[in-house]
């Protein structure tokens, strides 16, 4: 009895390798996307926790909210994106929504729509 090999062909690596390659591609275009809106989340659960934060104006809480996304290098979230509402409990909801497209191939983009929002003050802390 003549045992024969098994396994991948040259080809099947190839091209397995491709597609392993490809979605890695992908993801590093994706992780930056994600870790920016962690970046918002992040601000936002800070700006709930400032004390006084219920009587500021909205522009003093937007000028607070863009230092924190500085300091993570945030530049996605333009001030367009941000809007207020006052909540029925004192204090503001803060809404934060905005979309980033990355260039992945040619003319295809990666479109990610992304929305926050958190009560900052009143009843809401």
């Amino acid at each position: 009895m003549k045992r024969t090999q098994r396994g991948m062909s040259l080809l099947g690596f190839v091209i397995t390798l491709g597609v392993v390659g490809f979605f890695a591609y992908v993801g590093m275009q994706l992780f930056p996307m994600y870790y920016e809106y962690y970046s918002v989340k992040q601000a936002l659960k800070g700006l709930q926790k400032e004390p006084g934060i219920a009587e500021q104006d909205v522009g003093s809480i937007k000028t607070l909210f863009f230092k924190r996304l500085d300091i993570s290098y945030s530049e996605s979230v333009k001030s367009k994106d941000v809007s207020f509402e006052r909540a029925d409990t004192g204090g503001w909801k803060m809404i934060v929504d905005y979309e980033v497209r990355k260039p992945l191939l040619g003319n295809i983009d990666i479109v990610g729509k992304f929305h926050a929002d958190a009560k900052l003050g009143g009843n809401g802390n």
